[in-house]
């Protein structure tokens, strides 16, 4: 008898396990299904790319667009496109600069920045090309490039300068700058 009752208990153990997994499958299906008991993440995560389409271009602390800047070279302005990214936004707040330019190694022009900028989610390294404005984050140092360079960790492309612009780098041992957004 007492075989019986084990198995007995046994069975209903069993089947009020089962029915509980039924249970909680069946309200989980609803859950998903129903937009009105839909949790309220779901519902920001399914909205999010229509904001992220619909948002303004980021902007500096005055309200200008932090993505285009202008540089001065020598009293020469060229019109410049950052990219968009953390360290682009960065540089674009500390706007206006003025910084002096020096040569080094013969393929580029670096200066100091008054203080490091943002490297969040920067790829490890980049292979600049002739013309490329970037952030060396080891040194804390802008770079613009009038010849060709190898691959370098810890540089970070952030726009690129016009044909014009690397020409008049690539003239000068020190080249002074201003660095503002553009108008």
């Amino acid at each position: 008898m007492a075989t019986f009752a084990w198995v007995g208990a046994g069975s209903v153990l069993a089947r009020a396990a089962a029915t509980a997994a039924l249970l909680l499958s069946a309200t989980a299906c609803t859950q998903d299904s129903s937009p009105s008991s839909a949790p309220p993440q779901q519902t920001t995560a399914s909205s999010a790319p229509e904001r992220a389409t619909t948002a303004p271009a980021p902007s500096t602390a005055s309200g200008r667009n932090a993505m285009n800047i202008r540089i001065t070279i020598d009293g020469t302005p060229v019109e410049v496109t950052l990219n968009d990214s953390a360290t682009a936004r960065d540089l674009a707040d500390q706007l206006p600069l003025e910084l002096t330019l020096t040569d080094f190694h013969q393929a580029e022009k670096i200066a100091d920045l008054p203080r490091p900028l943002s490297t969040s989610g920067a790829p490890h390294g980049a292979d600049p090309r002739i013309g490329d404005l970037a952030y060396y984050a080891p040194w804390g140092q802008l770079v613009t490039y009038y010849r060709d360079a190898p691959y370098a960790d810890g540089l970070i492309i952030l726009g690129h300068l016009p044909d014009s612009a690397t020409e008049q780098l690539a003239a000068a041992d020190e080249v002074p700058v201003t660095i503002e957004p553009a108008p």
